[in-house]
């Protein structure tokens, strides 16, 4: 790869995760739940204000023990966007529910909060709000419709640690949430996850299921004398070793969002011109939210070849990349799920967007590469 490439993510490491991963190895606790996680799950806990925080092997794994914790049923169905990854549909499927897709905003390119009530049904029994980019749904009208229907709320804030909607961190304002710490996110373990459970009464009963059904937390906790298996589960807990890793990032997540934020309003200053020229649109942050710098996307003017944009970028040694494929438009979206209305800006918009290359080290001269190399394409 050329030395001037300028790849679309790059991995951030503080420095402090091998001295951790050591630490870890003198403790010869290596399994799940040591004293690494323990200390993963106090700073979540604190950060977000949920009942519990449960680490997980991925954001994949903690929307499947939230289908569990729902007890949702064949037949049951779940509103969501069809503007995601696949996990956020996965974790219900597999219980046999089925979900409900529903159209997206033109600004946020979040799920349509004022489509939703349309969507419901009497075997609607949850709503899973995807915080796409790390910038806040509309919660405040998700939450009221939650509650006059009697729903749950699920939020795949998969994208949102540290960000926040009117004060509020992501992923605590449902019953329950999730975060990813996939090596493309913020704060990250190479892979992993966690579960955020808001609700206190679903806890106990997240653990369990997280302990593969059986009570053994609480016996290590001196609670009962003995462990037995309680209910459904599986075993999602990740090593000692990941969270000694999450741990490093997570002492230093307040400086990685700082440092991600700084590098996403670089892209928004230099990127203005070429919206005034009607070249592309920026990202729009509605102001009772804040964001975590993840990730920053152009939306291209309809009509224009997004293949040609990313193959002419990557000639000029820039890897930018697009998603996603809607789920209602795939093979196994409408096998499995539905679709609410046409969804037709979730049709425009997903094939419109381009992720920029975005990452802790991005300097500002390799940032002007891009945007001088988008200019320059878009101008033809």
């Amino acid at each position: 790869m050329a030395s001037d490439f300028i790849p679309y993510n790059r991995p951030y490491v503080t420095g402090k995760e091998q001295a951790y991963i050591e630490e870890a190895l003198r403790n010869h606790h290596l399994s799940g739940d040591g004293p690494f996680t323990r200390r993963c799950h106090q700073w979540i806990e604190q950060r977000t204000g949920c009942a519990k925080a449960l680490l997980t092997h991925s954001c994949t794994s903690a929307l499947d023990l939230a289908a569990i914790l729902l007890d949702l049923k064949s037949g049951d169905e779940v509103i969501m966007p069809s503007f995601t990854f696949v996990s956020t549909a996965n974790a219900f499927v597999l219980r046999g529910a089925v979900p409900v897709f529903v159209d997206i905003r033109e600004d946020t390119l979040n799920l349509d909060e004022r489509q939703i009530e349309a969507a419901i049904t009497s075997r609607t029994r949850a709503i899973a709000p995807v915080h796409y980019a790390g910038v806040s749904c509309e919660m405040d009208k998700i939450v009221a419709i939650a509650r006059r229907h009697n729903l749950r709320i699920v939020e795949d804030a998969a994208q949102g640690i540290l960000a926040s909607y009117r004060d509020t961190p992501l992923g605590a304002i449902g019953d329950i949430g999730s975060f990813s710490f996939h090596e493309t996110k913020n704060i990250m373990s190479g892979e992993g996850g966690c579960l955020l459970v808001n609700d206190p009464e679903l806890a106990q009963r997240a653990e369990i299921i997280r302990e593969k059904g059986t009570d053994r937390g609480r016996f290590f906790r001196g609670e009962v004398d003995k462990y037995t298996w309680q209910d459904l589960g599986s075993s999602l807990l990740p090593s000692d070793l990941t969270a000694a890793f999450l741990w490093a990032q997570l002492e230093d997540a307040e400086r990685i969002t700082r440092e991600r934020l700084a590098i996403w309003n670089r892209y928004h200053d230099m990127l203005a011109p070429l919206e005034q020229r009607g070249l592309l649109r920026r990202p729009i942050i509605p102001g009772h939210c804040r964001h975590n710098g993840h990730l920053y996307f152009i939306l291209l003017p309809p009509g224009i070849d997004r293949s040609m944009v990313l193959g002419k970028l990557k000639d000029q040694g820039v890897h930018s990349v697009f998603h996603y494929v809607p789920l209602h438009s795939s093979p196994a979206g409408m096998r499995f799920g539905r679709a609410h209305g046409d969804l037709s800006l979730t049709t425009s918009l997903s094939e419109r967007v381009i992720r920029l290359p975005m990452w802790i080290g991005l300097h500002e001269k390799q940032q002007m590469r891009v945007v001088e190399a988008l200019g320059a394409i878009l101008g033809r």
